[in-house]
């Protein structure tokens, strides 16, 4: 993959990007410098299909080359999954109608153009290491911790991927083999543990009663017992996950993104139980919040454009 801190040549001075979400696709152009020139956002209605997808990544592509006058551009793809090395199809997606799809080549085909499609935490942690919280870092790990768990591995501003691209993929290593079962087929990973949907499925299954993240929470600071009790067994399982990460990585940073990661004390109770679990006499590595947002996706989708 191209290191996306080299200049582009000078026929190619734009950068299209389309975050493929399963409710939303959002597309930017980001000019040479890194302004942004235009943003649209539109729905994916995956229940029409895969078919109806690749139009709609059509239609917004356009959409956004004919702002620039259709001027030459790099052009990526973030999404939840990856393109497996081994059949070119899309797999792990939770848009289900794209699994086992030739997502690229489909698309290569309808565009007339190579595109670069990545998953949609590298994406994340491409955008955090070149323009948000891990800017001037060499290594930075991005953690994404939303309805699940990801994660993205960037060194000097290029994503690694990996032979089987799932680098990155800590949601899904195993913490507690006894632990709930996960849609991969595992026992245990962190995104039944840590995630937002994992949270609150935990939390139901625990004290027999639904609520959501946030109310969580609130009945934890409020200094409600049960909700405390819960809580702390979420930092503990954040802290043994991430410190696993970081002795196998050794990242300058790791950059928090996703609703959970706006939850303040995980930056000091979560990241003291990293300091207790990693293999070291001194936690060195940087635990940051984000800074770009729910912006980070599209911009890294297009930074790491072809």
């Amino acid at each position: 993959m191209t290191n996306t801190e080299e200049k582009l040549p000078g026929d190619r001075p734009f950068r299209v990007g389309l975050d493929l979400g399963g409710t939303k696709i959002e597309g930017i152009v980001l000019a040479p410098d890194g302004r942004e020139v235009f943003r649209r956002r539109i729905a994916t209605e995956q229940q029409q299909g895969y078919q109806h997808i690749l139009r709609r990544i059509q239609s917004l592509h356009d959409e956004l080359a004919t702002n620039i006058e259709r001027k030459p551009h790099t052009f990526g793809i973030g999404t939840p999954g990856a393109i497996s090395p081994r059949t070119g199809r899309l797999k792990n997606s939770n848009t289900v109608c794209l699994n086992g799809q030739p997502l690229k080549t489909d698309l290569e085909k309808l565009l007339g153009r190579n595109i670069e499609i990545q998953n949609d935490a590298n994406c994340f942690a491409m955008a955090e290491a070149l323009h948000g919280a891990g800017r001037g870092k060499k290594m930075v790990f991005g953690v994404i911790m939303g309805t699940g768990c990801g994660g993205g591995l960037v060194h000097r501003g290029e994503v690694i991927t990996g032979p089987q691209a799932i680098a990155g993929e800590w949601g899904h290593t195993s913490i507690d083999p006894n632990g709930p079962a996960c849609y991969c087929g595992q026992r245990g990973c962190m995104e039944t543990l840590i995630s937002g949907g994992g949270l609150e499925a935990r939390y139901a299954e625990q004290f027999g009663e639904k609520k959501s993240l946030k109310q969580i929470v609130e009945e934890y600071r409020a200094g409600q017992p049960r909700a405390g009790e819960f809580m702390q067994t979420f930092f503990r399982h954040f802290g043994r996950g991430l410190a696993n990460v970081i002795d196998v990585l050794d990242p300058d940073i790791v950059v928090l993104g996703g609703g959970v990661s706006n939850i303040a004390e995980i930056y000091t109770h979560g990241v003291a139980e990293v300091a207790k679990c990693v293999f070291s006499d001194c936690l060195e590595t940087l635990i940051v919040q984000h800074q770009l947002g729910d912006s980070a996706g599209v911009i890294g989708a297009a930074l790491v454009g072809v």
